[in-house]
């Protein structure tokens, strides 16, 4: 079994890192943001990257910084506060913004590692959120309902943050931290999570693990 501890971000995302990349990054405002990992990203100097995540974090932290160095082309978020260059870079046009409901996003992210391409919900029906969206009427749990067609996230690369992981990949979060970990790291076809300690397989086996390691690169 190949061992998925690096000693660094830099040399975990060795080869990884082009123009172009949809990543999908864990973090709930500026609560478990994988900080290493995004200034990896961040040093390699690639362009024209798409963020699927809860927020962009602000001004100078999280993916804030990327803000900062222009290498953000869009954002795919539910939360879109606090972050002055943000509304700066979208106000003038500079950054392309998909706005999505926190738990259609957790959900987009969920389909896209299950290889669902889409899912019908209520969530945002008859608002900005479904327009250019293809609407449908079902049988709902009250009669005909009206719902609205999201499609799910296939990313390229997802960036978490943990609080434990061993060689395998498996990964423990913190508590607070699970709802914004787990929905990203499947969403890729390559995951990498920061952890704060490593530790032996045993002591954190996959039905203990927020995140089993067969979703993991490292």
């Amino acid at each position: 079994m190949s061992k998925k501890l690096f000693p660094s971000a830099e040399a975990a995302l060795e080869g990884l890192l082009r123009d172009g990349l949809l990543i999908a990054c864990g973090g709930f405002g500026l609560c478990g943001i994988p900080e290493r990992l995004l200034d990896a990203v961040r040093d390699s100097g690639v362009r024209d990257l798409t963020f699927a995540s809860n927020n962009a974090g602000i001004d100078n932290e999280g993916i804030g910084k990327l803000l900062r160095t222009r290498q953000v082309r869009k954002m795919i978020s539910s939360y879109v506060g606090e972050n002055k260059e943000f509304e700066r870079q979208y106000l003038s046009g500079e950054l392309e913004v998909e706005f999505s409901p926190q738990g259609t996003l957790a959900e987009r992210m969920r389909a896209g590692g299950a290889g669902i391409p889409g899912f019908y919900t209520k969530t945002g029906v008859g608002t900005l959120v479904a327009e250019g969206k293809e609407t449908k009427v079902m049988e709902g749990r009250d009669g005909p309902e009206e719902f609205v067609l999201e499609r799910g996230i296939f990313a390229d690369l997802s960036l978490v943050k943990a609080w434990k992981a061993d060689e395998t990949g498996n990964v423990v979060s913190a508590r607070p931290r699970e709802t914004s970990t787990c929905p990203p790291r499947p969403a890729a076809r390559s995951a990498w999570s920061r952890s704060k300690k490593s530790s032996p397989p045993a002591a954190s086996i996959p039905t203990a693990s927020t995140c089993p390691g067969c979703t993991c690169s490292a």
